[in-house]
């Protein structure tokens, strides 16, 4: 088995879920591309393998074999060769080349961080919690706003404490660029005195408006959650001051308390039971792929705008293919005041009983 050539932009273009990832992503996993030739009667994975690989069929007839002697045959160029081979971990497959095939295969966490940041994107900013100009009294309402919102009443009180001694003051000027588009996320921030804009700096260079933030409003959380890239800019229009969070801190303090972790077998018996719902947060070609039985569809990027579709009185089980995307969906959701449990390592770490 040998790396080949790139593999064609055109055929990358209809693959699930790369199909689906924008321009500069797309672009990111294309150069990760290569085709590999394998000829026939060569097994290209085995049942219990767990490769952490993404594995498509670009061109020849593939045999999926399961424990159980199923056989499920995939033909290049198909709509079944437009998503993953077995794409379960460990491997409840084993694939064999029946005639001489060409495939491609991803690192899976990379595929998947690329689409967490694609799903993010417009996250970000909208998940700010505006308020209205304060009227007085900054230094002091700044502090009592974020405890009484939603996110910080989940947090346990020596968490709130910490969270407050670790943090940094900052000072600040107007015209000060405290998060860059593009950038890693490197802290969580709060206003605590002053005034910032939220702009998106547009393909053409444009810098596009999209929100004034005042004391006690927080911002920068989503590109900590999946080791995302920040996705707007934030600069001050006053002097001001801040309080900012290293991600480290952040993790440790407000992520995972925030976060409830439940393996597949728990969460099966608690949605056969009627205590909870499973919600899909991957694409809806993804989710009609392989979704689980009863699963509601709400992608990671639609969450803002569908949560309130969701009902308050259930529990949700949130899924993706690795925990990735499905954390920083439970975060957001869990800002929100859901209770909602995430599926520990996703779809690929299900025991070979499920």
């Amino acid at each position: 088995m040998s790396s080949g050539d790139p593999v064609d932009k055109d055929i990358l273009k209809q693959l699930v879920p790369p199909s689906a990832l924008n321009a500069e992503n797309f672009q990111e996993l294309a150069e990760k591309a290569r085709e590999e030739e394998i000829p026939a009667g060569q097994v290209i994975f085995r049942i219990g393998d767990t490769d952490r690989k993404t594995v498509y069929l670009l061109e020849g007839e593939v045999e999926l074999k399961a424990a159980d002697g199923t056989v499920t045959r995939v033909v290049g160029g198909t709509d079944a060769a437009r998503h993953p081979l077995g794409n379960l971990q460990p491997r409840k497959h084993t694939a064999t080349a029946k005639t001489r095939c060409i495939i491609t295969r991803f690192d899976s966490d990379l595929l998947d961080i690329l689409l967490t940041w694609d799903q993010l994107s417009g996250i970000e900013v909208n998940e700010i919690t505006l308020s209205e100009e304060p009227s007085g009294g900054e230094e002091v309402d700044w502090m009592t706003r974020i405890l009484q919102s939603q996110a910080f009443m989940q947090i346990p009180p020596a968490n709130i404490q910490a969270m407050f001694m670790r943090m940094q003051e900052v000072p600040v000027k107007a015209g000060e660029t405290i998060i860059r588009q593009g950038d890693e996320g490197d802290y969580y921030y709060i206003i605590t005195q002053g005034k910032a804009k939220v702009t998106r700096t547009s393909k053409t260079g444009a810098e596009l408006p999209l929100a004034t933030l005042h004391a006690g409003d927080a911002f920068g959380e989503e590109a900590l959650l999946s080791e995302a890239k920040r996705n707007a800019n934030v600069t001050m229009i006053t002097d001001g001051t801040l309080m900012r969070l290293s991600k480290e801190d952040f993790n440790e303090l407000l992520k995972e308390p925030m976060l409830s972790w439940v393996d597949f077998e728990q969460a099966e018996k608690m949605v056969n039971e009627g205590k909870a719902v499973w919600l899909d947060v991957r694409l809806e070609s993804e989710h009609q792929n392989d979704g689980l039985p009863g699963s509601i569809n709400i992608p990671l990027f639609m969450l803002r705008m569908k949560a309130d579709t969701l009902d308050p009185a259930k529990t949700y089980i949130v899924y993706c293919d690795t925990g990735r995307r499905s954390s920083a969906a439970a975060f957001l959701l869990s800002e929100r005041g859901f209770n909602v449990s995430v599926l520990k390592g996703g779809l690929m770490a299900r025991s070979k009983a499920a």
